[in-house]
Protein backbone atom coordinates (compact mmCIF):
# COMPACT_ATOMS: atom_id res chain seq x y z
CA UNK A 1 0.00 0.00 0.00
CA UNK A 2 1.52 3.42 -1.16
CA UNK A 3 1.81 6.58 1.89
CA UNK A 4 -1.09 7.92 -0.44
CA UNK A 5 -3.07 4.83 -0.41
CA UNK A 6 -2.67 4.76 3.92
CA UNK A 7 -3.35 8.82 3.92
CA UNK A 8 -6.25 8.62 1.97
CA UNK A 9 -7.69 5.54 4.38
CA UNK A 10 -6.76 7.35 7.63
CA UNK A 11 -8.21 10.36 6.16
CA UNK A 12 -11.34 8.60 5.55
CA UNK A 13 -11.55 7.50 9.47
CA UNK A 14 -10.96 10.91 10.53
CA UNK A 15 -12.15 13.61 8.24
CA UNK A 16 -16.24 12.46 8.08
CA UNK A 17 -16.68 12.79 12.30
CA UNK A 18 -14.84 15.87 12.28
CA UNK A 19 -16.24 17.71 9.86
CA UNK A 20 -19.71 16.38 10.63
CA UNK A 21 -19.12 18.06 14.52
CA UNK A 22 -18.17 20.85 12.42
CA UNK A 23 -21.26 21.25 10.33
CA UNK A 24 -23.45 20.73 13.71
CA UNK A 25 -21.42 23.01 15.52
CA UNK A 26 -21.99 25.43 12.94
CA UNK A 27 -25.45 24.86 12.52
CA UNK A 28 -26.24 25.41 16.21
CA UNK A 29 -24.81 28.65 16.15
CA UNK A 30 -26.19 30.11 12.99
CA UNK A 31 -29.55 32.42 12.61
CA UNK A 32 -31.28 30.35 10.40
CA UNK A 33 -34.62 31.86 8.44
CA UNK A 34 -36.63 29.54 6.65
CA UNK A 35 -38.46 30.13 3.51
CA UNK A 36 -40.91 28.08 2.29
CA UNK A 37 -42.26 29.14 -1.15
CA UNK A 38 -44.56 26.06 -1.09
CA UNK A 39 -46.09 24.49 1.42
CA UNK A 40 -44.23 22.12 2.68
CA UNK A 41 -45.48 18.37 3.13
CA UNK A 42 -43.79 15.45 4.29
CA UNK A 43 -44.12 13.47 1.27
CA UNK A 44 -41.51 11.90 -0.59
CA UNK A 45 -39.61 13.84 -2.85
CA UNK A 46 -36.26 14.29 -4.91
CA UNK A 47 -34.02 16.55 -3.21
CA UNK A 48 -31.41 18.93 -5.30
CA UNK A 49 -29.08 21.17 -4.03
CA UNK A 50 -25.78 22.52 -5.79
CA UNK A 51 -22.76 20.57 -4.96
CA UNK A 52 -21.47 23.78 -3.41
CA UNK A 53 -24.27 23.75 -0.78
CA UNK A 54 -23.97 20.46 0.38
CA UNK A 55 -21.99 21.72 3.85
CA UNK A 56 -25.50 22.81 4.82
CA UNK A 57 -27.87 20.79 2.78
CA UNK A 58 -28.10 17.94 4.99
CA UNK A 59 -28.51 19.33 8.08
CA UNK A 60 -31.67 21.01 6.13
CA UNK A 61 -32.98 17.79 5.38
CA UNK A 62 -32.09 16.37 8.76
CA UNK A 63 -33.95 19.77 9.78
CA UNK A 64 -36.99 18.60 8.25
CA UNK A 65 -37.41 15.47 8.17
CA UNK A 66 -35.45 14.37 11.29
CA UNK A 67 -35.91 10.21 10.52
CA UNK A 68 -36.92 9.63 6.86
CA UNK A 69 -35.43 6.81 5.42
CA UNK A 70 -33.30 8.99 2.31
CA UNK A 71 -30.22 7.73 -0.01
CA UNK A 72 -27.93 10.22 -2.13
CA UNK A 73 -26.32 9.91 -5.02
CA UNK A 74 -22.37 10.35 -4.44
CA UNK A 75 -19.28 9.63 -6.63
CA UNK A 76 -17.23 6.80 -6.12
CA UNK A 77 -14.15 9.24 -6.21
CA UNK A 78 -11.92 10.17 -2.80
CA UNK A 79 -13.81 12.93 -2.17
CA UNK A 80 -16.77 11.25 -2.97
CA UNK A 81 -16.02 8.78 0.14
CA UNK A 82 -15.46 11.42 2.00
CA UNK A 83 -18.78 13.02 1.44
CA UNK A 84 -20.81 9.59 1.96
CA UNK A 85 -19.34 8.83 5.32
CA UNK A 86 -20.04 12.10 6.40
CA UNK A 87 -23.70 11.82 5.07
CA UNK A 88 -23.43 8.36 6.84
CA UNK A 89 -23.52 10.24 10.21
CA UNK A 90 -26.87 11.81 9.42
CA UNK A 91 -28.02 8.40 8.52
CA UNK A 92 -28.48 8.98 4.61
CA UNK A 93 -27.71 5.97 2.80
CA UNK A 94 -24.51 6.84 0.18
CA UNK A 95 -25.11 5.29 -3.17
CA UNK A 96 -21.90 4.96 -5.11
CA UNK A 97 -21.89 6.64 -8.43
CA UNK A 98 -21.89 9.29 -11.12
CA UNK A 99 -25.15 10.12 -12.72
CA UNK A 100 -22.29 11.01 -15.76
CA UNK A 101 -19.93 8.32 -15.32
CA UNK A 102 -21.85 4.65 -14.77
CA UNK A 103 -25.46 6.31 -14.87
CA UNK A 104 -27.46 3.56 -15.49
CA UNK A 105 -25.90 1.69 -13.02
CA UNK A 106 -26.85 4.30 -9.86
CA UNK A 107 -29.46 5.68 -11.43
CA UNK A 108 -30.99 1.98 -10.87
CA UNK A 109 -30.20 1.65 -7.20
CA UNK A 110 -31.95 4.91 -7.12
CA UNK A 111 -34.88 3.36 -8.49
CA UNK A 112 -34.80 0.81 -5.67
CA UNK A 113 -34.39 3.24 -3.29
CA UNK A 114 -37.93 5.53 -4.92
CA UNK A 115 -39.68 2.12 -4.96
CA UNK A 116 -38.52 1.30 -1.14
CA UNK A 117 -40.22 4.81 -0.42
CA UNK A 118 -36.80 6.57 0.22
CA UNK A 119 -35.93 10.12 -0.78
CA UNK A 120 -33.17 10.63 -3.22
CA UNK A 121 -30.95 13.32 -2.79
CA UNK A 122 -28.85 14.70 -5.61
CA UNK A 123 -26.45 17.48 -6.58
CA UNK A 124 -26.98 18.00 -10.33
CA UNK A 125 -23.76 19.88 -10.85
CA UNK A 126 -21.85 16.97 -9.69
CA UNK A 127 -19.43 15.26 -9.08
CA UNK A 128 -17.41 17.32 -11.25
CA UNK A 129 -18.97 20.09 -12.58
CA UNK A 130 -18.64 22.26 -14.37
CA UNK A 131 -20.74 24.38 -11.45
CA UNK A 132 -24.16 24.89 -11.78
CA UNK A 133 -24.56 23.12 -14.92
CA UNK A 134 -27.83 20.48 -14.56
CA UNK A 135 -27.21 16.41 -15.62
CA UNK A 136 -29.73 14.47 -16.45
CA UNK A 137 -30.16 12.50 -13.16
CA UNK A 138 -32.77 14.08 -10.82
CA UNK A 139 -34.98 15.59 -13.94
CA UNK A 140 -34.82 11.44 -15.12
CA UNK A 141 -35.64 10.34 -11.96
CA UNK A 142 -38.34 12.46 -11.05
CA UNK A 143 -40.24 12.32 -14.34
CA UNK A 144 -40.31 8.40 -14.43
CA UNK A 145 -41.22 8.01 -10.80
CA UNK A 146 -44.02 11.11 -11.32
CA UNK A 147 -42.34 12.41 -7.87
CA UNK A 148 -41.67 16.04 -7.14
CA UNK A 149 -38.58 18.05 -6.97
CA UNK A 150 -37.74 19.38 -3.60
CA UNK A 151 -35.69 22.82 -4.18
CA UNK A 152 -32.95 23.76 -1.72
CA UNK A 153 -30.83 26.84 -1.84
CA UNK A 154 -29.85 29.81 0.79
CA UNK A 155 -28.28 32.98 0.79
CA UNK A 156 -26.13 34.64 3.35
CA UNK A 157 -23.48 37.38 3.91
CA UNK A 158 -21.32 35.98 5.69
CA UNK A 159 -19.13 32.63 4.25
CA UNK A 160 -15.82 31.28 3.16
CA UNK A 161 -15.92 29.97 -0.54
CA UNK A 162 -13.69 27.31 -1.60
CA UNK A 163 -11.42 27.50 -4.70
CA UNK A 164 -12.96 24.02 -5.57
CA UNK A 165 -14.77 23.71 -9.19
CA UNK A 166 -17.94 24.16 -7.00
CA UNK A 167 -16.58 26.91 -5.04
CA UNK A 168 -18.17 25.56 -1.91
CA UNK A 169 -19.69 27.70 0.34
CA UNK A 170 -19.27 27.29 4.26
CA UNK A 171 -21.65 29.77 6.05
CA UNK A 172 -19.38 31.42 8.84
CA UNK A 173 -20.55 30.56 13.42
CA UNK A 174 -23.25 32.99 14.22
CA UNK A 175 -23.99 34.29 10.65
CA UNK A 176 -27.42 34.99 9.28
CA UNK A 177 -28.56 32.34 6.81
CA UNK A 178 -31.78 32.63 4.45
CA UNK A 179 -33.01 28.93 3.63
CA UNK A 180 -35.34 28.86 1.00
CA UNK A 181 -37.63 26.19 -0.08
CA UNK A 182 -39.91 24.77 -2.75
CA UNK A 183 -41.47 21.78 -4.07
CA UNK A 184 -41.76 21.52 -8.08
CA UNK A 185 -43.76 19.24 -10.61
CA UNK A 186 -42.25 18.56 -13.64
CA UNK A 187 -45.25 16.51 -14.53
CA UNK A 188 -45.76 17.10 -18.48
CA UNK A 189 -42.49 18.39 -19.28
CA UNK A 190 -39.93 17.04 -21.68
CA UNK A 191 -36.56 16.29 -20.08
CA UNK A 192 -34.25 19.53 -21.71
CA UNK A 193 -37.38 21.74 -20.70
CA UNK A 194 -37.30 20.41 -17.23
CA UNK A 195 -33.97 21.29 -16.62
CA UNK A 196 -33.92 24.30 -17.80
CA UNK A 197 -37.26 24.89 -15.27
CA UNK A 198 -35.39 23.33 -12.21
CA UNK A 199 -32.35 25.33 -12.60
CA UNK A 200 -33.66 28.88 -13.21
CA UNK A 201 -35.60 27.92 -9.70
CA UNK A 202 -32.44 26.88 -8.13
CA UNK A 203 -30.26 29.57 -9.19
CA UNK A 204 -33.00 32.03 -7.94
CA UNK A 205 -31.61 31.59 -4.66
CA UNK A 206 -28.08 30.54 -4.63
CA UNK A 207 -24.54 32.07 -3.67
CA UNK A 208 -22.77 33.23 -7.19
Amino acid sequence: MTKKEIKRKIGVIIIPPVLFFFMRLFWFTQRKKFHHLTPFKKQQQIYVTWHGGLFIAPLVYRYLKTSRKSSAIISTHYNGELVASTLSLFNIRPLRGSTTTGASKVLREAFKSLRNDEDVLISPDGPRGPRHTMNDGAIALALKSKLPIFVLGFQTKSYWQLKSWDQFIIPKPFAKVDIYMETLSIEGLELDEAKRYIKSKMLAHTII
